[in-house]
């Protein structure tokens, strides 16, 4: 595996409003050295709906001799809206490749699901319902992001001189022919264990690079089973945690355990990049003296964050640090 990486929140914008309020640019060096000296990564994915904050850490994250993979993600906004992101975003994307810096942009994550004008419903959960409850859904979805997608890939080309890549889901059927590297959210579950592995051998036999973004799951007991849904168990008003639901068990070695057997699996079948989702996320804070808003047993973050932004590793964070060390 050639870029060994983790996901980095510098912040996700939604109707105006930032999920991480400070943005202190010393505690963001000395998160990126841990990521660089202590989990052995030497590539990271910055991901963030503020353009200022996004450059900001790239710059910071290549100094360290990373490998910047630049992923503005947009969240509930509009196909003219996103362009407007982009072209930002690449402009200064470049202004970091210019200086030295090895870059990827990430033409968006999960466009389809995190913003209207792909598919019908009024926000991210209201889509996702309807997709599993109607296939049909799914129908001309393809045609429709690619016709995007080809607009914001000559956006971004013509401001940023680098590799550029989009993190994908694999319904979303995708025309790599737009892009450097074929990115692909594929998160393992019960219902698709059994061929997980088949499918990761699939995608690298096309020939193009392959990075796996977006993996990981949540630190309680059978998480690992419904990895893609494992922050459900927290109760959310507009995006923001407010209660545990009931019966959930805290288990963080099986987020290790998780973690460990993926990476094990992208390594045997040959992606060149894995991206752990995520370093940290700051707004489920850790509570352990009161369950019901210690949100941070659904967080996929390998570290909890506790209030006063205080953080501790979780077991997960050994597990990636031992693959990386290795591999």
């Amino acid at each position: 595996m050639r870029a060994k990486g983790i996901a980095y929140d510098t912040g996700f914008v939604r109707n105006g409003e930032i999920s991480v309020p400070d943005f202190d640019l010393d505690a963001v060096r000395r998160e990126l050295t841990v990521i660089r000296d202590d989990l052995h990564c030497n590539a990271v994915h910055l991901v963030g709906g503020d353009p200022e904050r996004l450059e900001q850490a790239a710059h910071i994250a290549a100094a360290l001799g990373l490998e910047v993979w630049f992923s503005p993600y947009p969240l509930e906004l509009n196909p003219d809206e996103i362009l407007e992101l982009f072209a930002d975003c690449a402009r200064r994307a470049e202004r970091v490749r210019a200086a030295g810096a090895e870059v990827v942009f990430v033409a968006g994550v999960e466009l389809s699901v995190m913003n209207s004008g792909f598919l019908s419903g009024d926000d991210v959960m209201d889509r996702v319902t309807r997709l599993l409850g109607d296939p049909a859904e799914i129908a001309g979805l393809g045609d429709r992001l690619n016709e995007f997608l080809a607009r914001a890939v000559a956006v971004v080309r013509a401001e940023f001189r680098g590799k550029v890549t989009y993190a994908c889901i694999p319904f979303e059927q995708v025309d790599w022919s737009l892009f450097d590297i074929s990115s692909f959210e594929l998160i393992r579950s019960a219902e698709v264990a059994g061929q997980f592995a088949a499918s990761i051998r699939n995608v690298v036999a096309q020939g193009k690079p392959v990075a796996i973004t977006g993996f990981g799951t949540a630190a309680w007991r059978g998480s690992g089973a419904v990895a893609p849904r494992s922050m459900e168990i927290v109760e959310t008003e507009d995006g923001r945690p407010v209660r545990v639901k009931d019966g959930y068990v805290r288990d963080e070695g099986e987020q290790a355990t998780y973690l460990r057997e993926l990476l094990e699996t992208f390594e045997a079948e040959g992606v060149d990049g894995a991206f752990v989702y995520m370093f940290a996320l700051n707004n489920y804070t850790h509570r352990p003296d009161d369950p019901l808003r210690d949100f941070d047993i659904a967080s996929p973050g390998i570290v909890k964050v506790y209030e006063d932004l205080r953080w501790e590793p979780k077991a997960a964070f050994g597990a990636v640090a031992e693959i990386y060390a290795r591999i």
